[in-house]
């Protein structure tokens, strides 16, 4: 029997096909599974209940430290303005710091957990046994956004979902605290090509091969 958990990270940009992924590994091993970004969408989703400006730092750490879970239900959190609130609050450090022991106690579970994000592997669990780093170009990114937008009756431009993911590329990548970057030792699983199945597939087969090395 397996003494240590066994932790799976998947990070990657947005609508890069991650969070798929990550739900199938965690099939595939019959382990829990959280999407981190939820967590942020939470934050942001609080700030902006309570009347606040997601960039105002010191009161979206606030929110974070006493982050109601049921949020994580709102029919809103998933939405596309929501989408803007959560990047903003996750590049501030206090923020990030507020839930850094959540999500490192649900990777520290037994039997062990698939966890998706933009910092699982560098910063939550560097000691996963298991990393890959998912991504795929901003413009098929954009349009796999644009595509879901279109099916939850948002009339977004595909021009204006591209600046979007810029935007927030830029955001995650630049920000002080736990920027996005591929950890030295993921594989890296570039989507772009790729139908669903057949990258839930190259993905298996990454982490099973990340899984027998690791022991």
């Amino acid at each position: 029997m397996r003494r240590a958990p066994l932790i799976i990270a998947v990070d990657g940009p947005a609508a890069s096909g991650k969070g798929t992924i990550a739900r199938a590994l965690a099939r595939e091993y019959g382990l829990p599974h959280l999407d981190t970004g939820k967590l942020y969408r939470a934050v942001g989703l609080a700030v902006r209940l309570a009347g606040g400006d997601p960039a105002d730092a010191v009161r979206a750490e606030a929110h974070a430290r006493s982050l109601d879970t049921a949020l994580l239900d709102d029919p809103d959190l998933m939405s596309s303005a929501n989408a803007e609130n959560a990047s903003i609050v996750s590049a501030h450090p206090g923020v990030r710091a507020a839930l850094l022991d959540r999500q490192r106690a649900f990777a520290a579970q037994l039997p062990g957990a698939v966890l998706d994000g933009r910092d699982i592997g560098t910063v939550i669990a560097p000691h996963a046994h298991a990393k890959l780093f998912v991504t795929a170009s901003p413009e098929e990114r954009a349009r796999r956004r644009h595509a879901e937008l279109v099916r939850g009756g948002d009339d977004r431009d595909l021009l204006s979902v591209l600046a979007d993911i810029a935007a927030r590329d830029a955001r995650d990548s630049n920000r002080a605290a736990a920027p996005l970057h591929r950890a030295d030792d993921a594989a890296l699983l570039d989507t772009t090509e790729l139908a669903i199945d057949s990258a839930v597939q190259r993905a298996i087969a990454l982490v099973a091969a990340a899984v027998a090395r690791t022991g």
